[in-house]
């Protein structure tokens, strides 16, 4: 209720107003994905490294002194040298150098070359857009 005025006073109703707000999900278009996988074939190229061993026998024919220690294996440069040992029978047992076998590692390159499958993927992508008639309407757009 309303107070009473005094006879020298104005009343001035006041008004308000509010402010509401509301979201709600409006569809603003569609798009479709699809996936094609392509298959190409390829040359994969390569060079293939490996080792082999050249054997070559040298006659040492050395004796050795008696209580000498037997020799051991040694590198030369870019071969491995083993003696072979035996034992002679003479008026003394004594170790005899018969022969070395000398070892070399020789590195070899062979070109490597083979077809290959390869898939790739692309995406295309149609988007969906309103027309007047309220009918979807589809626009197509390739992605790589």
């Amino acid at each position: 209720m309303p107070e009473e005025a005094h006879p020298d006073e104005v009343v001035i109703p006041l008004a308000e107003e509010m402010v509401t707000i509301s979201k709600r999900e409006v569809e603003t278009g569609r798009v479709r994905v699809a996936l094609t996988t392509d298959i190409e074939t390829v040359i994969a190229r390569e060079t293939l490294r490996g080792r082999e061993v050249e054997v070559e026998r040298v006659p040492v024919n050395q004796t050795l002194a008696d209580g000498e220690p037997p020799p051991q294996s040694r590198e030369e440069g870019n071969a491995l040298v083993i003696p072979v040992i035996e034992e002679k029978a003479v008026v003394v047992k004594r170790l005899v150098i018969r022969e070395e076998i000398r070892l070399r590692f020789v590195t070899t390159e062979t070109p490597f070359e083979e077809a290959v499958s390869v898939r790739r993927q692309r995406a295309t992508i149609h988007r969906a857009v309103q027309d007047t008639n309220d009918a979807s309407v589809l626009t197509g757009k390739d992605s790589p």
